[in-house]
C-alpha cells in the first residue's frame, strides 16, 4: 500500500495523464489562482503540468497527504487483502484504524479542513488541489453528503478532474471522475 512512502514518482502514463489534466484545465475560464498539491513526489508530478500550463508555482500543503497508513505502509496490496482487517477497510472504513497511523474519519476531517482553509483563502477564484485516490473520495463524499463508510463506491481516476463549488450555503459537486472536456466547467 503505497500511502506515504517516498520515491513513488509518475509513469511515463501517468506524466501524459498529467499533461492532458493540465490543458483541460488550462482551458478553464476563468483560470484557476493557485495550484496546490500533496508534498509527495506522484501529486507534485502531477501538480507541475499545471501549473505551468497557467502560469502558476506548485505550493505544497500536507493537508493533502494520502492517508497515514502506518506499519502498513510499502507493503503489497495483494498481502494486505489476505489480512481479516482488510473486509474492515472496504466495508466499514469508520470502523478502523491503520495500525500506527490514521482512522478514515481522521483522513476525511483533515483533507475537508484542508480544501476549506485554501477555498477561504482564495474567496471567488478556482483553485486546484492535487492528492491521492482516497482523500480525493473522501471529500467527494463529504460535500455529496455521502456516509464516509460508503465512500469506497467513488471512483477517481488517475489524474481525472472532480470539480465543486463551495458556497456559503452549501457545496455543490459539477463533475467527478471527468476524463474528458470540462466545457460543462465554463460560463456559456
Amino acid at each position: 500500500m503505497p500511502g506515504r512512502a517516498p520515491g513513488l514518482h509518475l509513469s511515463d502514463e501517468g506524466r501524459a495523464q498529467a499533461e492532458r489534466a493540465a490543458e483541460r484545465i488550462a482551458a478553464l475560464s476563468p483560470a484557476p489562482a493557485a495550484v496546490y498539491a500533496s508534498p509527495m513526489e506522484r501529486t507534485k508530478e502531477t501538480a507541475a503540468p499545471i501549473a505551468r500550463a497557467l502560469g502558476l508555482r506548485v505550493r505544497t500543503h500536507s493537508g493533502l497527504l494520502d492517508c497515514a497508513v502506518g506499519d502498513w505502509e510499502g507493503k503489497a496490496l495483494k498481502t494486505l487483502a489476505r489480512r481479516p482487517e482488510w473486509r474492515t477497510v472496504l466495508g466499514w472504513p469508520t470502523g478502523f484504524q491503520f495500525p500506527g497511523g490514521e482512522s478514515f474519519p481522521e483522513t476525511q476531517e483533515r483533507v475537508v479542513s484542508t480544501v476549506l482553509s485554501l477555498a477561504a483563502a482564495h474567496r471567488g477564484e478556482r483553485i486546484v488541489c492535487v492528492s491521492h485516490a482516497d482523500p480525493i473520495k473522501m471529500f467527494l463524499a463529504a460535500v455529496a453528503g455521502v456516509p464516509l463508510d460508503m465512500f469506497q463506491r467513488l471512483t477517481v481516476s488517475p489524474a481525472s478532474i472532480s470539480a465543486v463549488v463551495l458556497t456559503d450555503a452549501r457545496p455543490v459537486v459539477l463533475c467527478m471522475n471527468a476524463t474528458g472536456s470540462l466545457a460543462e466547467l465554463v460560463p456559456s
